[in-house]
């Protein structure tokens, strides 16, 4: 038996292999495009099989395609959403701008499968079409930004968000379980004044709470869906409600507003939509890389560093170091983050890159959007089980910084003047003493007296004091 079999397109002949569901078009893409290896993920497929299916329910409600046909497509579609035929999907990311490419590997994907299970043959077209019934009332130029958008809002609905808001949850409770340590603050990365380990876990808590609100007002623009506009907006062959049903079925299936688009020109034409979502992205990996970084440097040790915080263990840290164990679960969120920054710059520049009435560098989009979605949620769950929830304060260490910190000379500013002060605080560092200790021996002040002044736990209080840096 040959390891191989002819099929025709529009352009002529082309040489598959035997056992491939995909057709002509798709074999051409292939030899076409050998540039990365990398190809279109399970959720996009998944989520255009869902596309595909919709449309053909919709398609047979306007009394454009048979029953039967319509059924096939359905149940071809839903295995192609199991992953069954992920294989006979090769086509590289690096490909056709607007991901005809793709498109067309699945119309022949379902539409063999369709007609394997009536009866028929691979490659017969008959009596499923790839083009004339799997893409009824569709284009490339319409579908796969629809398969974009609808991708991310369920991979943001059912991925990120609940990572974000659990890591936010996590945040939230290691506040209050800190609210009563205090420790010393930084700034600059220079000691200063006290500060609640409470608060300042607080502050991670609340740039989360912030990036969450973020990709949720940003999840509402990927909700409106090109789909319906087919080659340039204008709804050449198809239906005038076929958006607005498919739309409507989509919505239905996957709890999720999505609406026709407003404008069918601007849908197309641009990727506004995925730009602000990966902003979105961008803005969370900003904000938890910042997080990450403190985490680090806070748990830093454990005898010659900051040492303030201690880590879960979770793996030796060194080949040649015996002991020695290492941050690396926020390490790992921190290389997360750089790869989501990155793929904010190409998705930046592929948005800008709408020609007239379409965008084409949706493939290179989709995949580095649905890639930062994927591993900003895996990093942040990773994150959150593994580091956050297990962290633990140092208090031993944290209440020696906080006695031999050298800004504990701010709040006698009040009461002796600034230069005083900063001369109790020069001394007592090149004495290797406390400010305690100088303010005794050179203000005319009882212990009791400098004890009330410089007690820390009252320098936390929002309000107290005055003057900044």
């Amino acid at each position: 038996m040959a390891d191989f079999r002819m099929e025709k397109d529009s352009m002529g002949e082309m040489k598959l292999p035997t056992d491939s569901l995909y057709g002509a078009t798709t074999q051409r893409a292939v030899e076409n495009f050998p540039v990365s290896g990398l190809r279109f993920s399970r959720d996009f497929i998944r989520t255009l099989a869902a596309i595909k299916s919709a449309c053909a329910e919709v398609n047979q409600k306007l009394g454009k395609l048979d029953p039967k046909i319509a059924a096939a497509i359905t149940s071809a579609s839903a295995e192609v959403a199991e992953g069954k035929y992920d294989a006979h999907f090769p086509i590289d990311i690096f490909q056709t701008g607007s991901g005809t490419s793709t498109n067309m590997n699945f119309n022949e994907v379902a539409a063999n499968v369709a007609n394997l299970a009536l009866g028929s043959g691979v490659g017969t077209k008959k009596p499923v079409h790839p083009n004339d019934h799997v893409n009824m009332g569709q284009s490339s130029n319409d579908i796969i930004p629809t398969a974009i958008h609808v991708a991310a809002a369920v991979m943001v609905q059912e991925q990120l968000l609940p990572a974000l808001k659990n890591l936010r949850a996590t945040l939230q409770k290691k506040s209050g379980a800190f609210d009563k340590i205090v420790k010393t603050g930084r700034t600059h990365l220079q000691d200063a004044t006290p500060i609640l380990l409470g608060q300042e876990f607080s502050g991670y808590e609340n740039q989360v709470k912030k990036g969450i609100e973020r990709v949720e007002r940003a999840l509402t623009g990927l909700c409106e869906l090109p789909v319906g506009g087919t080659a340039v907006g204008t709804g050449i062959n198809t239906d005038a409600q076929f958006g607005k049903h498919v739309s409507e079925v989509l919505a239905k299936k996957l709890r999720l507003p999505f609406r026709e688009a407003e404008n069918h020109f601007e849908a197309q034409a641009s990727k506004d939509a995925c730009v602000e979502m990966s902003g979105a992205l961008k803005t969370v990996a900003v904000s938890l890389t910042k997080i990450a970084n403190d985490i680090r440097w806070l748990a830093s040790g454990p005898r010659c560093g900051f040492a303030e915080i201690i880590l879960p263990a979770v793996q030796p840290g060194s080949s040649i170091m015996p002991g020695k164990v290492n941050p690396v679960i926020p390490e790992s969120l921190l290389q997360v983050c750089a790869q989501v920054m990155g793929n904010d710059l190409a998705i930046t520049l592929g948005g800008q890159s709408g020609s007239f009435e379409l965008n084409v560098m949706m493939p290179m989009m989709a995949h580095n959007l649905l890639q930062s979605i994927q591993i900003l949620a895996n990093g942040v769950k990773m994150f959150d089980t593994k580091c956050a929830a297990g962290i633990e304060a140092n208090t031993a260490r944290i209440l020696e910084t906080v006695e031999r910190s050298l800004m504990l000379a701010t709040p006698l500013a009040p009461v002796v003047g600034y230069d005083k002060a900063a001369e109790i605080s020069k001394k007592a560092f090149a004495q290797n003493k406390t400010v305690r200790e100088v303010a005794l021996e050179t203000l005319d002040l009882s212990k009791e007296q400098l004890n009330e002044i410089l007690d820390p736990s009252k320098m936390v209080i929002p309000g107290a004091g005055g003057g900044g840096e």
